[in-house]
C-alpha cells in the first residue's frame, strides 16, 4: 500500500472550506487544473454524475485510489482498484488487530497437526460469483501460483514443499521449515482465485493481467469505473450473509480517485464523501467542532489508529552512519514531540524506541527501553558525539569526522510529500543544532526509489510496513539479509547484523501462541536495536480516517458501545477490519 500523501492544506484553507460549506453553499469546489471535472465528483446529498445511484444506498468514499482503476487483479496488491482484494477476492481468514486473533474466514478452521504439517477446513456452501463452487482446488492453486518468481508471494516456497487437497474442503500444506510467525500473516493475505477461470494464465497474464470483470466469493461485484471512480455493487448470493450473519449495508460503493486535497474536503464536508482515508492536515479543528459533522475514530489526540511506524532510515554501508555513536546522535537530536505538534498537529504519536505499534504493546521490554532507549536531547547528543570523536575542527559549527574529514549529509523523502518534507526540515534543524551538517533535499518519488534500492542516499524517511499478526513482520523489514544488489522492500539502511538476524530468524520458528517464547526473542532483538540503533523509530503514522454521519451512520469509534473495526478502504486493509465496518455501518435515516 503506498502511502496517502496529500499537498499541504493549511489550517486556514479549512476554515475557508469549512465556512463555505455552513453557509448553505452546495456547490462542489471545482477541481483543479488537470484533475477530473467537478461535474464528475458526487454532489452534496445527491447521487454520482447523472443521478445513476440512489445516495442513501451508496457509499461514496476516496483516499486509495492515486489515478484511474488500471487494474483488478489481486495479485498486484499494490496498485489493483479500491476493493479489488476485500470486495470481490477474499482471503482464508481475517485478521482482528484489537484481539490479536485471526478470524475464519473462507476457512472454517485451521491448525498445526505437526511441527511441519498445516491443515485447513474450508466452509461448505461457499460459491463463486458465477455461481461454480469454491473448493480446496482453489486453495491449493492459489498458492502454487507462488512458485511462479514474479508473484508476490514467491518467497513462501524457500519454506514451503507442497499444498494438496485432501478432500474438496480440506488443503495439508506440509513444510520444510515452519516458519509460523510468517505463516500467519500468509493466511489472511493471500486472496484466494477461482482455479476454473485463472487456470491456463501466462505467467505475464497472472501478474500483469487487467481482470476485467473479476469473479470473486466477496460480497460485491463489478459495477463499472471510469477516469475518477470505481463503482461496485452489492450481489446476492454471499455465503457470510448465512454462515456468519453479517451482510454489506451499502447497495453500491464508488470509491473516488484522488486528485485534491480542496476537492476532498469540500467533498467530505457537503457529505459528497463518507469515508475519506486521506491525511487531511487541519481536520483536527473539524473534529472539534461539532457544527461540521466531521468525525475521526478518537475525538481527541491522536484521532486515528495507528497504521506503520515512520522510521529514520540510515545508510549504515556510509561514514559517519555505519558508526553506533553517530546514530544514537541522530537519535538524541530529533525533536519528535516538534513534529507531532507542529507538522501533524497531534494527528500521530511519538512512536517507542522500539518501534513497535500501540497493538504490539505487550512485546515491549520495558525494562530494556529504560536502560537503553532514548528521547530529544540535544546536550546528550552534542556529548555523544563529542566522546566518539567528532569535533568542530574549524569553528563553522559543524562537526568533522573523528578522521577530520568534512560531514555533509543529505536526507530525502519525495516531493510532494509535504508532512514528510516538513518533518525532515524539522530534523535536519535539530541535527544543526547538535553540530551535524543534515540538508533536506526533496527529489522526486521514482528518483527516490531508485536511490533508496541501490544504496545512494545518506537518510531518509520510510513506513514501508504495516500493522501484521506478528512484530516479526517489523523486524524482517529491519534486519533481513543477505543485503541483495537492488534492496527493494526491506533493510534499506543496508545494516549487517547476522547475530541480530539469526535472532529474527529464530521468532519466526516460534509458535504463534507461544508468547512467552515470543517475548524471550524480541527482548533479545530490541536490546540489540536499541545498542546499536541502525533505523530509529520516529511516530506512528495514522490509518487516516474521516467520516460523515448524514448517510451511513455506526462508524467505528473509541465510544465503548461502537464498533472497532478498522474505518478504511486501504488495500490490504479490507482483511484487517476494512470489510467488517461496511458490514456495521447503518442507514442513517434508521
Amino acid at each position: 500500500m503506498r502511502r496517502h500523501r496529500w499537498r499541504f492544506l493549511a489550517v486556514s484553507l479549512a476554515a475557508c472550506l469549512t465556512a463555505a460549506a455552513c453557509s448553505g453553499g452546495s456547490q462542489t469546489p471545482s477541481a483543479p487544473t488537470g484533475s477530473a471535472p467537478a461535474a464528475s465528483q458526487p454532489a452534496a446529498g445527491g447521487g454520482a454524475a447523472g443521478g445513476a445511484f440512489p445516495r442513501n444506498e451508496t457509499l461514496y468514499t476516496s483516499g486509495t485510489q492515486w489515478g484511474p482503476p488500471a487494474n483488478w487483479n489481486p495479485i498486484r496488491e499494490w496498485d489493483h482498484a479500491t476493493g479489488t482484494k476485500g470486495l470481490v477476492y477474499e482471503t482464508l481468514f481475517h485478521f482482528d488487530p484489537n484481539t490479536g486473533r485471526h478470524v475464519p474466514w473462507l476457512a472454517e478452521s485451521g491448525s498445526w497437526t505437526s511441527d511441519t504439517v498445516y491443515e485447513l477446513k474450508l466452509r461448505q456452501g461457499v460459491t463463486w460469483a458465477d455461481g461454480k463452487p469454491f473448493t480446496a482446488d482453489d486453495v491449493v492453486f492459489t498458492f502454487e501460483l507462488g512458485k511462479l518468481k514474479t508473484v508476490p508471494y514467491a518467497n513462501l516456497w524457500t519454506f514451503l514443499d507442497k499444498a494438496e487437497a485432501v478432500d474438496p474442503q480440506t488443503v495439508r500444506f506440509t513444510f520444510k521449515k515452519a516458519n509460523y510467525q510468517q505463516w500467519s500473516i500468509h493466511l489472511y493475505s493471500r486472496a484466494i482465485l477461482p482455479k476454473h477461470i485463472w487456470e491456463g494464465r501466462s505467467e505475464t497474464d497472472v501478474i500483469e493481467g487487467v481482470n476485467e470483470k473479476p469473479i470473486g466469493t466477496g460480497p460485491y461485484q463489478y459495477h463499472s469505473h471510469d477516469q475518477d471512480r470505481m463503482v461496485w455493487v452489492k450481489r446476492d448470493g454471499w455465503w457470510a450473509t448465512k454462515a456468519l450473519n453479517m451482510d454489506v449495508k451499502p447497495k453500491y460503493i464508488v470509491d473516488i480517485v484522488n486528485s485534491s486535497n480542496e476537492v476532498a474536503m469540500g467533498l467530505l464536508l457537503q457529505q459528497g464523501l463518507d469515508l475519506s482515508n486521506n491525511f487531511l492536515p487541519g481536520i483536527a479543528n473539524l473534529v472539534q467542532n461539532k457544527n461540521f459533522g466531521v468525525s475521526t475514530f478518537y475525538p481527541e489526540p491522536p484521532y486515528m489508529l495507528s497504521a506503520n511506524t515512520a522510521f529514520l532510515v540510515l545508510n549504515t554501508t556510509k561514514k559517519p552512519m555505519n558508526d553506533p555513536a553517530f546514530r544514537k546522535a541522530v537519535a538524541y537530536s530529533v525533536d519528535t514531540k516538534k513534529i507531532v505538534e507542529g507538522v501533524y498537529g497531534n494527528l500521530v504519536k511519538a512512536a517507542s524506541p522500539t518501534g513497535l505499534l500501540p497493538q504490539w504493546e505487550q512485546y515491549v521490554d520495558q525494562n530494556v527501553v529504560n536502560e537503553l532507549g532514548f528521547k530529544y536531547d540535544p546536550a546528550e547528543a552534542k556529548k555523544l558525539l563529542s566522546d566518539a570523536g567528532y569535533k568542530d575542527t574549524n569553528n563553522d559549527g559543524f562537526v568533522e569526522g573523528p578522521d577530520g574529514s568534512k560531514i555533509e549529509l543529505k536526507i530525502i523523502v519525495p516531493a510532494g510529500w509535504t508532512d514528510w518534507m516538513e518533518s525532515i526540515r524539522v530534523i535536519a534543524e535539530g541535527a544543526k543544532a547538535v553540530g551535524i551538517n543534515l540538508t533536506p533535499e526533496f527529489p522526486d518519488f521514482n528518483a527516490l526509489v531508485d536511490a533508496r534500492a541501490a544504496g545512494k542516499f545518506d537518510m531518509l524517511i520510510n513506513n514501508e510496513r504495516q500493522l501484521a499478526s506478528t512484530p516479526w513482520h517489523y523486524y524482517d523489514y529491519m534486519y533481513q539479509l543477505p543485503i541483495q544488489k537492488q534492496q527493494n522492500t526491506v533493510n534499506f539502511g543496508r545494516y549487517e547484523d547476522k547475530k541480530t538476524w539469526e535472532l529474527v530468524q529464530e521468532l519466526d520458528n516460534k509458535k504463534t501462541d507461544d508468547v512467552a517464547g515470543m517475548k524471550e526473542v524480541i527482548s533479545k532483538i530490541q536490546r540489540r536495536h536499541l545498542e546499536e540503533l541502525p533505523i530509529i523509530p520516529l511516530w506512528y503514522n495514522g490509518l487516516w480516517s474521516q467520516v460523515t454521519s448524514n448517510v451511513w451512520k455506526n462508524w467505528p469509534t473509541s465510544a465503548p458501545n461502537a464498533p472497532k473495526s478498522a474505518p478504511t478502504m486501504w488495500r490490504n486493509w479490507m482483511e484487517l477490519g476494512g470489510l467488517e465496518t461496511l458490514t456495521t455501518l447503518q442507514p442513517a435515516g434508521q
